[in-house]
């Protein structure tokens, strides 16, 4: 095993490593900006269409940045794209997103198709993991899922659906049960493909939106299950749950993924005092990085690996107009990172 992909690796599950690393998984937590596409002639939307561009962009922006990953696809899309939501691919400067729901209300759910090879993106972003797979870059492949509420409210309109949380709890379990079933299967495919490291987002299953009794009721069991059928084919986790975690903090131990990833918004003081043995990943402004200078994001990123995060990270999905040296500057930082102790 290389040596950044053991270093990663072995962060994620909380052991002993000689620096922290820094990382971007990818998915939902894009690390494609229009500076880099321009460096790499590469470009959205045609990138997120073929397999061969999508690989070679993800090689590329680890060259420039010193991002210590390799991840695809750069969207949240993918999934709900083969189950029959219409999506909008984009611009050069924004992600696609899903412009019309194959759903109007929950009961129809059944109607829904499942996620198959040959349906949307999904057979693409598998041949674009292999490629990276075997691609001898020394940077682990991460393989990003969407969670299944971030699922359920790219399929139906979200406030239908959190709606029937509430009235039609039986429908709401079999719905996200169903996705459940799908993302499992999708993400067994990816690390089939060649991935070494799992990466669930769930920006809608967040306890700002949910709330303590919701998140564990609709988010924490869907998203347990997926970490625990699919445990053993991945050789580390993570969870990138949005917003603030202070009113879910019991919720968030209750996770089987070791890595949890914070937005910029959650104290990494108090997430990291709060939680039994997990890794804190994150958790560096997004807003910083847009508009900050390569010191002061320096300066950001060594406050976060001071005040606890064992591994580096954006605090969510950086924007597509963040200047490379930021990127570069959160790379320094890990390198002249000295522990404390």
């Amino acid at each position: 095993m290389s040596t950044i992909t053991k270093r990663v690796i072995q962060a994620l599950n909380g052991d002993k490593v000689d620096r922290p690393p820094f990382i971007c998984p990818g998915g939902m937590l894009n690390m494609v900006t229009t500076e880099l596409m321009k460096k790499t002639d590469i470009y959205w939307p045609d990138a997120h269409m073929d397999e061969k561009s999508l690989a070679k962009l993800a090689i590329e922006v680890h060259k420039l940045t010193g991002i210590e990953n390799l991840g695809v696809p750069f969207c949240m899309t993918v999934e709900a794209e083969a189950m029959g939501a219409r999506v909008y691919m984009g611009t050069t400067d924004t992600e696609p997103r899903v412009i019309e729901y194959p759903l109007t209300q929950i009961i129809e759910w059944p109607k829904l198709q499942a996620i198959r090879q040959d349906r949307g993106r999904i057979g693409l972003v598998g041949d674009a993991v292999t490629r990276l797979s075997v691609s001898n870059i020394d940077a682990p492949v991460i393989a990003n899922i969407i969670g299944p509420i971030s699922l359920a409210t790219s399929l139906i309109e979200p406030m239908i659906f959190f709606r029937a949380l509430g009235k039609q709890p039986q429908q709401a379990h079999a719905f996200l049960s169903f996705l459940t079933d799908n993302l499992i299967s999708y993400g067994r495919t990816l690390l089939q493909a060649g991935a070494q490291i799992l990466t669930i987002s769930d920006p809608s299953g967040t306890g700002d939106i949910l709330g303590p009794r919701r998140f564990a009721d609709f988010a924490l069991p869907y998203i347990n299950r997926i970490l625990e059928e699919l445990e053993g084919e991945y050789q580390a986790c993570i969870v990138h749950i949005c917003g603030g975690l202070h009113t879910i903090l019991n919720e968030i131990n209750q996770l089987k993924a070791q890595g949890i990833s914070i937005d910029s918004n959650t104290s990494i003081t108090a997430i990291h005092a709060a939680l039994d043995n997990k890794v804190v990943v994150g958790n560096v402004s997004t807003h910083l990085l847009q508009n900050g200078d390569p010191d002061r994001v320096k300066a950001a990123s060594l406050s976060c690996l001071r005040n606890g995060a064992a591994v580096l990270s954006p605090a969510c999905g950086i924007s597509t107009s963040t200047p490379v040296a930021n990127l570069q500057a959160m790379a320094a930082a890990v390198s002249e990172y000295l522990p404390q102790g």
